[in-house]
């Protein structure tokens, strides 16, 4: 478990949302938001799981999504995690898709996939579902960085008149998915960067500028400087609310943390209530 000095408290962000064409049935949905759990005994304390999950309860939400990561490095761990996301309660069910961690590792996809649906999760691989009913179908995708990461196939089985929402966990997925419309693209992946720095952003961002001036033999002296180098490239979307074309990207900065903590950048659980355009 983390020493609390190198995490915050956790953070409830409430934000209203517009969907052109929403259904009036579906006026004042409420959706809960959890993404980068990383529960490996290391980066996420039960202290805060079992709080995220109590305060998620306590807002009664229609809908409940996750969206990956819930693993770091070790797929075994999932069977540890997915008994407690069981608890989750909504009124239409938890839905989640994959992050890069989930299917990096041996085995890892099928085992995730399975664990999640034995307790009711959802999971989404370029899937299209409707809980909320046909007016408001939830579509899936599988992360960026896997090779089965190709929307077209999926989005294009939705009329462009109809609003949709997208579980993506790679935010940099917007920039390709401004084809089509995405009423909402809800995102993690970024952990909003874990350290901000008021006045000059996320410090990974930082990182990766700094990087482009030392000769590449001297990257390897600095710590994390490499390995953070390709986690984004669209650091503008590294937390919360975005325009994307017209196009809507909210992106969670996660419950689990990676070391040396985080700063100025609370993990976070999101409640969002859809609203009418």
């Amino acid at each position: 478990m983390l020493p609390p000095i190198l995490s915050e408290s956790l953070r409830v962000e409430r934000l209203t949302i517009p969907i052109k064409g929403l259904s009036s049935l579906l006026e004042g949905t409420k959706i809960v938001q959890l993404s980068d759990l990383h529960d490996d005994g290391v980066c996420l304390s039960p202290q805060l799981l079992t709080q995220a999950i109590a305060l998620s309860n306590e807002e009664k939400p229609d809908l409940v999504v996750l969206t990956g990561d819930y693993i770091t490095n070790e797929p075994n761990t999932i069977y540890d995690l997915a008994p407690k996301l069981k608890l989750l309660q909504s009124r239409v069910g938890t839905y989640a898709v994959l992050g890069n961690h989930d299917y990096l590792y041996a085995h890892g996809k099928p085992k995730i996939t399975e664990a999640l649906t034995e307790v009711g999760v959802k999971v989404l691989w370029n899937e299209i579902v409707s809980p909320l009913g046909d007016n408001l179908p939830i579509v899936g995708l599988a992360d960026f960085w896997s090779k089965e990461f190709n929307p077209e196939p999926t989005m294009s089985k939705l009329s462009p008149s109809k609003p949709r929402l997208v579980l993506s966990h790679n935010p940099d997925t917007a920039t390709i998915l401004q084809r089509w419309r995405v009423d909402l693209q809800l995102s993690g992946h970024t952990h909003g960067g874990q350290i901000v720095i008021p006045g000059f952003g996320p410090g990974l961002m930082l990182l990766q500028q700094v990087r482009q001036h030392i000769p590449p033999q001297l990257r390897g002296c600095i710590p994390y400087i490499n390995h953070c180098s390709g986690i984004l490239k669209n650091w503008q979307w590294h937390q919360g609310w975005h325009h994307v074309r017209g196009n809507q990207l909210y992106i969670n900065r996660g419950l689990g943390t990676y070391f040396p903590g985080r700063c100025f950048c609370p993990p976070e659980l999101t409640v969002i209530t859809l609203a009418s355009s």
